[in-house]
């Protein structure tokens, strides 16, 4: 290993080493995620979407290092897993609740129903997982996983309307984009459980 290459391991490891030794737990960092979420909530329904859009992936990435965090520390545990799960669903909810309001301000109909659809089906995509887990069979399957869904959703409030573009807006396609996508990765996670449980799985005992 080259000597900058070496530095670079030797400082990471060590932040690495602080972070572990200090008192940061995972359940911290998933609720800083919420409060950025909450702050993204806030802004759509005060249409400050560029701001909302920065604090929405700000939040979501604290979402993703709590798992990694939980890992890396050994500081996991399994109600840090149950909350991670569900401060994600809310957090979901809350951002696209905040965003139906926006367009029904606006009077566009169309628009507040497909954030419907896309609230319901991303917490279906989320469900037919965990449903599907307990009954001892995978489901990582779909086109549409949170990570996917962040990514649209952030897009669509970075370049919407009121983000210094004028009228020219992608929040109203993103939300379309977004219902369509999780309404098909929750079929595609129907079909694949299906398909598993028909192939001889065995499923778990009911909790």
């Amino acid at each position: 290993m080259s000597s900058p290459a070496r530095a670079r391991g030797e400082l990471s490891e060590a932040v690495r080493n602080k972070l572990i030794e200090s008192r940061l737990t995972p359940n911290a960092i998933s609720l800083t995620g919420l409060v950025g979420n909450v702050i993204a909530a806030v802004l759509v329904w005060q249409e400050l979407y560029f701001l909302a859009g920065i604090a929405f992936i700000l939040g979501s990435v604290m979402d993703t290092l709590d798992g990694r965090y939980s890992r890396m520390s050994g500081k996991g545990t399994a109600f840090g897993a149950f909350l991670d799960s569900t401060l994600d669903r809310i957090e979901e909810g809350i951002v696209l609740t905040a965003v139906a309001s926006t367009f029904s301000r606006s009077g566009d109909d169309l628009a507040v129903a497909a954030t419907v659809v896309a609230v319901l089906a991303s917490l279906m995509v989320s469900y037919t997982r965990a449903r599907a887990e307990a009954l001892g069979v995978e489901c990582r399957v779909g086109i549409a996983s949170r990570a996917v869904r962040v990514v649209i959703l952030s897009v669509g409030l970075v370049f919407a309307r009121g983000a210094g573009l004028g009228d020219f807006s992608l929040l109203a396609p993103a939300v379309y984009v977004l219902a369509a996508l999780s309404v098909v990765t929750m079929f595609q996670r129907i079909f694949h459980v299906r398909k598993q449980l028909s192939a001889g799985a065995s499923p778990a005992p009911p909790a």
